[in-house]
């Protein structure tokens, strides 16, 4: 349906019980204020992003501040924003009554970005929603020009300080510019946009498309994965700079494809990365060729008859998946350390000799395998119950008809129903070889053993915060989110042309 008419529901007089939807065209002034919504849309998206970056900071107004600190910082964090600022309010330089409305100034942009979220999200509604969107979007702004007022009003009382060497306050306030003009222009278009829709009595009633309903609906997931998988990225930049911990980065750190080029030349270098990578292909080797037993484990299972034992076994090896990569070593250490229970058992039976199991560097891929499998064998295996609970149980009582015996009907019907699962957790894994995580290998790791344990994400980890080179572990990780996503694409073609399907 065209978006330049509006939707009514009328009942047909010639056909009750039936209802039919009749086209209503919008207005000159209605398809306006939908255009003017776009841009309001994006304005609010941009005005909420910005909140969240230290860069763009208006309330930093000195160098006292920590520079890290957001906007959205600054107004929950009220003793990280005064720090740095201890000596200056003991010896008089500033009045913490500055920082106090410094302080409560960016607590107001909180308020309005709750404003934006909500307008922003009633916008997609009918014309009414839209007048109301309008309404809040334009409070929201006027919280924001009050934030913007007292973050204007704490920078010229800083401006008065009799030390200004001491407390290093900017003579203009980085970014306030931007942001008022962005706050002054919503208001604009959110005053445009409530004049130009039709009045609460004409707009008819509040209602949203299902599109639209479950767009809000995703929203938060989408909102989410954007913070936490995509907004990292942003770190990127460090690979471009002779960074260390606690510097700025400056033009004159620019250093290019320096670090691309030392991975690749650097002999140590090199060596480290064709072992690291050795490990972790190993491993995932051998967590690919194991993908199948959680499978086996779920089909197996499933054929328990005793519900009460298949409770318990289910419960039993699901619940090593929530304990810590910290405790398991710590059940390994009670297990298998040289005072723990196979050596106070072996003494016990006459056996002077003790080992430390844990410090034994021989099979450490199959260890960790072995390890890896007992804490995820049990949730690996809820996808596959859950799919064969979907099982259609006429195949099985077809089967059984033709005479099929148990293990026939398993191989037969419950495998082949598994196997589409299967194969896209197999591509997902693919997808994943060079990650194989950091906290079972980092607590398991030893002297002995660090040579054969060490996979890639250890290695950044060890890289960047053991060693300080940040630059150089942020190459690493970039290159090997490109072949995952290589990889990744590969596997889907792959599994295309198996299936005979186009590539393309």
């Amino acid at each position: 349906m065209s978006e330049n008419a509006s939707v009514a529901t009328v009942r047909d007089p010639d056909d009750i019980g039936k209802v039919k939807k009749k086209v209503i065209p919008k207005t000159p002034a209605e398809k306006t204020a939908d255009i003017l919504l776009w841009g309001i849309r994006a304005m609010l998206i941009a005005d909420i992003v910005l909140l969240f970056f230290p860069s763009f900071n208006p309330a930093r107004i000195c160098e006292k501040i920590n520079k890290n600190m957001s906007l959205f910082t600054c107004g929950i964090a009220y003793d990280t924003l005064v720090s740095n600022l201890g000596r200056a309010f003991t010896k008089g330089w500033v009045e913490q009554s500055t920082f106090r409305l410094l302080f409560g100034s960016s607590t107001l942009s909180i308020f309005a970005a709750l404003f934006y979220a909500v307008g922003g999200c009633m916008s997609l509604g009918s014309n009414k929603m839209k007048k109301i969107a309008a309404a809040i979007t334009g409070g929201g702004t006027i919280l924001m020009l009050g934030c913007l007022f007292g973050i204007s009003k704490a920078h010229g009382q800083i401006l008065l300080t009799n030390r200004p060497e001491k407390v290093l306050p900017y003579e203009t306030i980085p970014y306030f510019s931007l942001f008022m003009v962005i706050t002054i222009a919503l208001l604009a278009l959110c005053l445009a946009v409530f004049f130009l829709l039709p009045s609460f009595a004409k707009a008819g009633k509040m209602f949203m498309e299902d599109k639209y309903k479950l767009f809000l609906m995703m929203l938060p997931i989408l909102v989410l994965a954007f913070l936490f998988s995509y907004l990292p990225l942003f770190g990127w930049r460090y690979a471009f700079y002779d960074y260390k911990a606690g510097d700025t980065l400056s033009p004159d750190k620019f250093v290019g494809f320096k670090w691309f080029t030392q991975l690749f030349q650097n002999a140590a270098t090199k060596k480290d990365m064709l072992r690291v990578i050795k490990n972790t292909l190993a491993m995932s080797g051998l967590g690919i060729l194991t993908s199948a037993v959680p499978m086996i484990f779920a089909i197996f299972l499933s054929e328990i008859k005793n519900n009460t034992f298949r409770r318990f076994v289910q419960t039993f090896t699901t619940i090593p998946n929530f304990i810590s990569w910290v405790l398991v070593y710590a059940i390994a250490l009670a297990i298998f350390s040289t005072d723990g229970f196979i050596n106070t058992f072996l003494k016990s039976i006459g056996n002077p000799v003790t080992t430390n199991y844990l410090m034994d560097s021989s099979h450490m891929w199959l260890k960790m395998l072995a390890w890896g499998m007992w804490k995820g064998l049990g949730w690996s295996a809820i996808i596959y119950i859950a799919a064969i609970s979907g099982i259609d149980q006429s195949l099985f009582e077809a089967a059984t008809v033709d005479g099929a015996g148990r293990f026939q009907k398993m191989w037969y019907v419950t495998v082949p129903s598994l196997i589409p699962t299967y194969m896209v957790l197999l591509l997902m894994s693919i997808a994943n070889i060079l990650t194989n995580g950091m906290d079972q290998y980092l607590v398991f790791s030893n002297a002995k053993n660090a040579a054969s344990i060490e996979v890639l994400d250890l290695y950044v980890y060890n890289l960047g915060i053991g060693s300080g080179l940040i630059p150089l572990s942020t190459v690493i990780g970039m290159v090997k989110s490109l072949i995952s996503v290589i990889l990744l694409f590969s596997a889907n073609g792959i599994s295309k042309a198996v299936r005979g399907e186009s590539i393309v």
